[in-house]
């Protein structure tokens, strides 16, 4: 008997657009002889199944079904394709859990750590995960760019601490473009991190469970076109992306159980993709998504297809992890 699976995408952040996408590309590539798929849109004024026709059926939240022709419909897993809130900060999580439903994503706690950066990092530290220096503000707080630039220099990094795909991120070479940067921050979000500039080459690497063990898929190098890796180097296609990463056999190595190694040490489940730079020879983690892209474009796919792994094979061993 089929499964019925419920694709969600959107969510409440800037990056919804971007959600739309990678949940399409999964409605596209689930294998339909073994699934029912079901979009699902999330956003802050509605919960609707989206058909092919693009008709819209409100979601009922007390159990997460939908009513289609006076027929009730429920959900055997979720596929979670929602980039930043709330699918990616364990908001949805934390609601499936209650309602006892099956999802690809990692759980509640997980999600919320690896969203919040400065969490994150602070939570990885006492296990030897190199990091930039940092600097931490909150909204109201009293801004010191004196102290901030003596804690971590110039060049820095001016980041919305809860945000994706670059949005409220800023590099700043002068003390006079600070506070702008700040602003520019916390329209995104109520917590900022600065971080110092490292200097080096810049990889990202896919973690996943794959066929019940942890997978490290192959490395991507990141060039960007740009000053970072902001928004258009990620989706308009301001870099490049080299995958397998030109990286020595040593570097790849220290990459590999690094990445590996902050994955279980999150007990995570599902997806991740981990951004880490190399600074004196060794590997500095920037940030962990749990929802990265899934679009064609996007890396992880990138990976998994160096790997051998289609994109069909990716998201049904997702939803097969998820059921165990």
């Amino acid at each position: 008997m089929k499964k019925n699976i419920a694709i969600i995408m959107g969510g409440y952040s800037s990056e919804y657009k971007i959600s739309l996408k990678s949940g399409n590309v999964v409605f596209d590539t689930l294998d339909t002889s073994k699934y029912n798929t079901y979009r699902i849109h999330i956003f802050k004024d509605k919960w609707v199944y989206v058909n092919a026709n693009d008709a819209e059926f409100p979601v009922d939240k007390n159990n997460f079904s939908i009513s289609i022709d006076n027929k009730t419909i429920t959900f055997d897993c979720v596929f979670n394709a929602i980039h930043g809130s709330p699918g990616e900060d364990g908001f949805m999580q934390g609601y499936f859990a209650l309602l006892d439903i099956p999802h690809t994503s990692c759980d509640m706690y997980q999600a919320g750590i690896t969203f919040n950066k400065r969490d994150c990092l602070s939570v990885l530290k006492p296990y030897g995960i190199k990091t930039a220096e940092s600097y931490f503000l909150n909204f109201g707080d009293t801004i010191d760019e004196h102290t901030i630039i003596e804690t971590v220099g110039l060049p820095c990094f001016v980041k919305a601490n809860k945000a994706g795909s670059s949005f409220g991120v800023s590099k700043v070479h002068k003390q006079e473009d600070l506070q702008n940067a700040i602003d520019v921050a916390f329209k995104e979000d109520d917590e900022i991190i600065i971080e110092s500039f490292l200097d080096g080459v810049e990889v990202s690497v896919g973690v996943i469970t794959y066929k019940g063990k942890t997978k490290v898929l192959p490395i991507t190098e990141i060039v960007s076109e740009n000053d970072f890796f902001d928004y258009e180097a990620k989706y308009l296609g301001k870099s490049q992306e080299i995958t397998p990463a030109r990286l020595t056999k040593e570097q790849e190595n220290q990459v590999n159980i690094l990445a590996k190694k902050v994955y279980e040490v999150l007990k995570m489940k599902g997806f991740s993709r981990s951004e880490f730079i190399f600074k004196d020879g060794e590997p500095h983690l920037l940030e962990m998504n749990t929802i990265p892209g899934l679009t064609l474009e996007s890396i992880l796919p990138q990976q998994a297809a160096s790997a051998n792994i289609t994109l069909s094979d990716l998201f049904d061993n997702a939803i097969e992890e998820a059921l165990k």
